[in-house]
């Protein structure tokens, strides 16, 4: 009953906040954006949209409103379905109240909105039932200095222009498109960009959109691209009731890895260790092995 709760106030939403598809410049052929899916294998795609990120051989990163709002039994990895065996959201997530709903849906105006999205942690893991053996994960980002870093966007969620949004009745599962962008802003739980217009733009400039919410921010360090964000939620100005994806102007608000990374990886580790295999004792002076008692999957 919570997820149904949770599904249908975040399908309310889609239409203002929730994000995640690559919008492009308009004055730029789309096919320079679009990329192959060998781009980046440990891509999770969950039902019909949203998306994570394999960082462990057993372990997807996403955002949590995209891991409540689908609680699926699988998601795919590299073109395969892959068992989805428990789903760990991080306890300060929070959905907003009804009253706010309401209001927004009411008014159009989103401040309080924003800033209740602002203060909560939106980020879950995922325990897949068996490793990935195909696709190397991705590294989590190291450092806490992505203010005015370039970051590479990857997604496959609805599409459209920096002048127009997205068109109406946009499908949020498309083709796998690429774009750059320049974190702008930082705090302690998210990193952020502006969708700059093309005077001002990067050649491959994009921004988030409707769809693909928990796709990946990666940042490069040295030679190798590492996760330092997930796609969550724009931030816009305009009127929420008309609201068609972000345009020129609009702020992308990404989950900021650096600011979970530590229980991320106590996270894993606790779990990891819940479902180890007992060490086998050895027979000395008659005792044997202690006994391991068994734990219930979550």
């Amino acid at each position: 009953m919570k997820y149904v709760k949770i599904a249908s106030f975040l399908a309310l939403l889609a239409m203002s906040s929730t994000s995640g598809a690559i919008i492009i410049r308009d004055d730029v052929d789309d096919d320079k954006y679009r990329v192959p899916a060998s781009t980046l294998p440990a891509l999770a795609d969950f039902h019909q949209e949203g998306h994570g990120v394999l960082i462990a051989p057993q372990w997807v990163v996403t955002a949590a409103h995209v891991a409540c709002m689908h609680p699926n039994q699988d998601v795919v990895i590299n073109g395969l379905p892959r068992r989805v065996a428990a789903i760990i959201v991080h306890p300060g997530y929070k959905t907003p109240p009804e009253e706010l709903v309401q209001e927004v849906l009411a008014s159009g105006e989103g401040a309080r909105l924003r800033a209740f999205l602002a203060s909560s942690d939106d980020i879950a893991l995922v325990r897949l039932t068996a490793p990935v053996t195909d696709v190397p994960p991705v590294p989590l980002y190291s450092g806490d200095d992505e203010l005015g870093k370039t970051v590479q966007l990857i997604g496959k969620g609805a599409t459209g222009s920096g002048d127009k949004g997205i068109a109406a009745q946009s499908p949020h599962r498309t083709l796998l498109r690429r774009a750059y962008n320049v974190i702008s802003s930082v705090d302690d739980r998210w990193i952020s960009y502006t969708f700059d217009a093309p005077a001002s733009a990067l050649p491959l400039e994009g921004m988030s959109g409707n769809g693909d919410s928990g796709s990946p921010v990666l940042i490069l360090r040295d030679t190798r691209w590492e996760l330092a964000g997930l796609v969550a939620w724009v931030s816009s100005d305009r009127d929420i009731r008309t609201f068609h994806g972000a345009r020129y102007g609009d702020g992308g608000n990404n989950v900021r890895i650096s600011h979970y990374r530590s229980w991320i990886e106590r996270t894993i580790s606790d779990e990891d260790k819940k479902r180890a295999p007992p060490a086998r004792g050895k027979l000395s002076d008659g005792l044997g092995a202690g006994k391991t008692s068994s734990l219930a999957q979550r």
